[in-house]
């Protein structure tokens, strides 16, 4: 049966005090719009329908990558208004399911047990939703339920007695439905209640009056059904986030120091024994191989790191291929283009760009490397830097197997050292070094006798 989804993102948020689209807000470096989706791909649906209003140009540009139908509510007139926008370009046969871009949470295993729910032999029967038992339902549709336990009506808080408001089940919000079924339910809702507003839920009445089965399910983790209206709740969610993605790391057999402060921004994977110790931030793609070691404070985004290596404390690595048993860090930073090759050392304040450092090969203190070739069992002593850029350019170092880099070399690209070459302490390095030989470049040492250093002239105090 195909499957239509409408995710409703029309809100203006204003309780989020921010000129950024309610459905823009990050959670893990994301727009929550942009998880919602993710999320809905992996259904395998038909078609998928955005419902936007307010910032409607900044999601669209926004998301312009996804491949999604865009439908606008050009009014705000309530969230049954919203879903008739969408109706027209959905067959009757399609089963319908409605989500919202503001609860990014919701698992795929949730969803499938909805579909399942609104599903009869293949043909979508029922009206199914998601509940759920919140100890606070403040701000939620409460779910009314007849004698015999079975789903009455839902009515929203603002029009809620004391009696329902304490009622401890909720309506979530996620629907499932034949887009027949939903065509019929909807034209006869009204709008006439404390916002004067199209209700989405006002159609659970309607199935039940109509006679057909209406089903529930109810979600088994409340925070999946977290909705975001202020930046509080944004906090809940992202603390949610990274609490859920501790525990897939977790299950999938890394040790954490400490799961409440990781920070999981992507797509991880790794093998085992992995470690990571607090304050981390993975983001992007980014695979740990077996028995890698980060320390704390590190951020890793869209790299690999090859097994057995360790990435010491508040080392940045981004876009980078770190090789097996190699040493980052501490304070190092590789940046994109850097692949390091087996058993590298990249110490402390040294950073790595758009280069290839080869098996063995060390750089451990204050050094920079940009648009390199380093060849293996190389040495480059402490500050020591390649100068790439003449202002207009990136030009090229090649460094062969085996040489040595003094300290506080300037290797002025493009040049080339040799392999096996020894390059003096100090030197400015403007052509290229011969292999096997020491190249270097020092001004003749001189002492100025009978000079003596500037002092400060002393004031007279002031009578």
């Amino acid at each position: 049966m195909p499957l239509s989804v409408v995710i409703l993102a029309a809100g203006q948020g204003k309780r989020m005090n921010s000129d950024l689209p309610k459905v823009l807000q990050p959670l893990a470096g994301r727009p929550l719009l942009r998880h919602v989706i993710a999320t809905v791909r992996r259904l395998n649906p038909d078609n998928v329908f955005i419902v936007y209003g307010h910032g409607g140009a900044e999601v669209q540009e926004a998301l312009r990558d996804e491949a999604v139908d865009w439908v606008l509510q050009a009014e705000q007139l309530g969230t049954g208004h919203a879903v008739m926008q969408a109706l027209p370009m959905i067959a009757d046969q399609d089963q319908v399911l409605i989500l919202y871009g503001d609860v990014p949470l919701v698992s795929v295993a949730t969803l499938r047990r909805l579909l399942a729910a609104s599903d009869a032999g293949g043909q979508a029967a029922a009206l199914a939703l998601v509940t759920a038992a919140v100890d606070d339902a403040t701000g939620y549709g409460r779910i009314l339920r007849d004698a015999e336990g079975r789903l009455a009506a839902i009515v929203e808080e603002r029009d809620a007695s004391p009696d329902q408001r304490s009622i401890g089940e909720i309506n979530t919000g996620l629907m499932a439905m034949r887009a027949a079924d939903l065509r019929v339910w909807l034209a006869g809702v009204g709008s006439d209640n404390a916002q004067h507003e199209h209700y989405l839920t006002d159609i659970v009445a309607a199935a039940v009056r109509q006679g057909g089965p209406v089903n529930t399910i109810r979600v088994e983790d409340a925070a999946e059904i977290l909705g975001v209206n202020d930046k509080l709740q944004l906090a809940e969610v992202e603390a949610q986030y990274r609490r859920a993605r501790a525990r897939e790391l977790m299950h999938a057999g890394a040790t954490l120091a400490d799961p409440t402060r990781i920070d999981i921004r992507g797509e991880v994977t790794l093998g085992h024994d992995v470690f990571i110790d607090v304050g981390v931030v993975l983001s992007g793609k980014v695979h740990l191989g077996d028995r890698v070691r980060i320390g704390p404070y590190c951020i890793l985004s869209e790299s690999t790191v090859g097994a057995g290596t360790e990435v010491r404390a508040n080392s940045l690595i981004d876009g980078a291929q770190v090789g097996e048993e190699c040493v980052v860090g501490p304070f190092a930073r590789l940046r994109p283009g850097t692949v390091l090759a087996r058993a590298a050392h990249i110490g402390n304040f040294v950073e790595v760009k758009n280069s290839t450092v080869g098996t063995g090969s060390k750089a451990n203190h204050l050094t920079y490397i940009g648009d390199s070739t380093v060849g293996s069992g190389v040495n480059v002593g402490a500050g020591s830097i390649t100068c790439n850029y003449d202002g207009v350019n990136k030009w090229e170092t090649v460094i062969g197997d085996g040489a040595f880099i003094g300290s506080g070399t300037m290797m002025v690209a493009p040049v080339s050292i040799g392999a096996n070459a020894t390059i003096g302490a100090g030197s400015t390095i403007t052509e290229s070094a011969p292999e096997g030989k020491l190249t270097l470049t020092r001004a003749k040492q001189t002492t100025v006798e009978n000079w003596t250093r500037p002092t400060k002239a002393i004031e007279k105090p002031k009578d």
